[in-house]
């Protein structure tokens, strides 16, 4: 008999509710991770625990209360919803699963369901086109922890970074394309804005800002058009990548950009960072500006070319293990 192969898809993490209980417990665990807070857990943990965990749930509550839809957080539906298509679309002999890196389903507990359903070939997708120690190795980091407790390990990959790949920069524009449909040339710029990272880890040698500069040449190449880049949610007052989106945002109606599209290439779902800080508050800085037009364009999310696309990259990485029929 045939052993199943499994791909696991592994994004970022959500808290389990709109409300600043559910908050708090996902961001004590997220910011304690060594990957994404490189500070000394002596001198990281008291700040941590004395002054961000005590207010900062109650307003990240609210913003995640904004875009909570009925099936959950956005992040998690649409995750849901990609593995459930990705499932259909590559057919028999790939078992497709979704984990979280922060909150749940865990990472760990998926990886044992995959080897319990007969899978002793597992491909690790984390879901971000750019690399970065903070998303892709922390992810991938958690993974090789759960397999450190197993007697019996499946064998590995691990999907890399694919902010070049010609499938990818093909279905964003696809995305933009139908985005902006009928309205092209109402559209003076369009926006890049990937999440934000602290400077150091650009200095340390992380690939993550030359992968995005990248990821928008390409793409203004394939549609003909400038692209501009600028890096959002940053978070403490380490400095951050450069340009900052909300000042970018709060900036182009005095440099005579009255109508502006902005695309998350960095995301492979939608989830609070693009829809409640670009689509909502990022709306706002743009209009109180002076602005005339604003047009959020979403994420591949489950999409036909977001589908399309992490079909592509699956089955690339599954050669020798798995071909579609």
């Amino acid at each position: 008999m045939i052993k199943p192969v499994g791909v696991l898809l592994i994004n970022l993490g959500t808290p389990d509710a709109p409300d600043a209980r559910a908050v708090r417990r996902y961001l004590a665990e997220f910011l304690s991770d060594r990957r994404v807070v490189e500070i000394p857990p002596l001198v990281w943990q008291p700040v941590l625990r004395g002054a961000i965990l005590p207010t900062r749930p109650a307003r990240s509550a609210h913003a995640y209360a904004q875009v909570w839809r009925p099936d959950g957080s956005p992040l998690a539906a649409i995750t849901r919803e990609q593995a459930t298509a990705l499932d259909a679309a590559l057919g028999e002999g790939v078992i497709i699963d979704h984990a979280m890196r922060y909150g749940r389903p865990a990472i760990a507990e998926r990886i044992a369901a995959l080897k319990e359903r007969g899978c002793e070939r597992i491909l690790l997708a984390p879901l971000y086109p750019q690399y970065c120690a903070a998303t892709t190795a922390t992810a991938n980091d958690k993974a090789f922890a759960a397999l450190a407790t197993m007697r019996w390990q499946p064998a590995i990959r691990t999907l890399p970074a694919y902010y070049d790949d010609p499938a990818y920069i093909g279905a964003l524009k696809a995305s933009i394309e139908k985005g902006l449909a009928g309205r092209e040339e109402d559209v003076d710029l369009i926006v890049a804005s990937f999440h934000g990272m602290p400077e150091r880890t650009r200095q340390l040698g992380d690939p993550y800002y030359d992968q995005c500069v990248e990821t928008a040449r390409l793409l203004a190449e394939a549609l003909g058009r400038e692209v501009s880049v600028a890096f959002q949610s940053r978070f403490g007052r380490a400095r951050w990548l450069e340009p900052a989106t909300e000042a970018v945002l709060a900036a182009l109606p005095g440099k005579g950009v009255g109508r502006v599209a902005v695309v998350a290439p960095g995301f492979a779902a939608d989830c609070v960072e693009t829809l409640e800080e670009i689509a909502i508050r990022g709306r706002e800085t743009f209009l109180s500006a002076g602005g005339r037009d604003f047009v959020y364009l979403p994420c591949l999310n489950a999409t036909r070319p977001g589908i399309e696309l992490l079909s592509h990259l699956v089955a690339r990485e599954l050669e020798g293990w798995w071909s579609a029929s």
